[in-house]
């Protein structure tokens, strides 16, 4: 059986659409909860997917969050290997660290449903179903690209918002995954950040109303056709 890992950093913030996509190729999906299980360093490197989810810490807060060492060095080792791997938010930041590329808080958080500008590449490539579609932002850190990527897309507030390596690496500043009736999830377990940034829950979800739909069709269609670019 093909076999997928998920590395977990908050527990509502899950594969979503990709773990239903997943299930209808039967693979065998399987979390690790970063932090509170054991990083297995030769199951990261071999299984056939790796997906490395989001979560509301820095790359660079090792000090605080010691596991980021292992997590960013297996992944290291895993994208040395060439294996399919797919970061979303703090996990494309940790695909561009383990890289060696420079993740630091960005001028500004993007928080909520708004586009975001495709590069010449991202028309062509598996992102091209999100021109003019919302994405969900929700993030602080700014990454440079990291060496041998290709950009695929940006906003003013984060030159890249999403970038490939080959066909079999790609990374995703922003969120696509998520299924819009979980967003009460996000509302809940975000709560201090959204109160900080000063940002109304309601807001959200009016968004959610007026882009949600679209931007769950949308990224339905791009994971779909990268999983069928990356799976045997």
């Amino acid at each position: 059986m093909t076999r997928c890992i998920a590395l977990r950093h908050l527990a509502f913030e899950d594969a979503g659409l990709l773990g239903d996509l997943l299930a209808e190729r039967s693979v065998d999906l399987s979390y690790v909860d970063v932090g509170i299980q054991p990083l297995d360093r030769a199951a990261i490197v071999s299984a056939d997917l790796l997906v490395v989810l989001g979560g509301p810490i820095g790359v660079y807060e090792t000090g605080e969050y010691p596991f980021l060492v292992d997590e960013i060095a297996f992944l290291r080792a895993r994208l040395d290997a060439n294996r399919p791997t797919i970061g979303i938010c703090l996990g494309a930041q940790m695909i561009a660290a383990a890289l060696g590329a420079r993740v630091a808080p960005g001028p500004a958080k993007e928080i909520g449903y708004a586009p975001i500008e495709l590069t010449d590449a991202g028309k062509r490539s598996v992102l091209a179903p999100f021109d003019g579609v919302d994405v969900l932002h929700w993030h602080g850190d700014n990454l440079d690209l990291p060496a041998g990527a290709e950009r695929l897309a940006s906003t003013q507030v984060c030159p890249t918002q999403a970038f490939s390596i080959g066909a079999h690496v790609l990374g995703l500043q922003f969120h696509i995954e998520t299924k819009p009736q979980m967003l009460e999830s996000w509302l809940i377990g975000h709560t201090a950040e959204l109160s900080k940034a000063g940002i109304s829950p309601s807001s959200l979800r009016a968004q959610a109303v007026r882009s949600g739909d679209a931007t769950a069709a949308a990224g339905r269609r791009v994971l779909d056709n990268w999983l069928a670019g990356v799976l045997p």
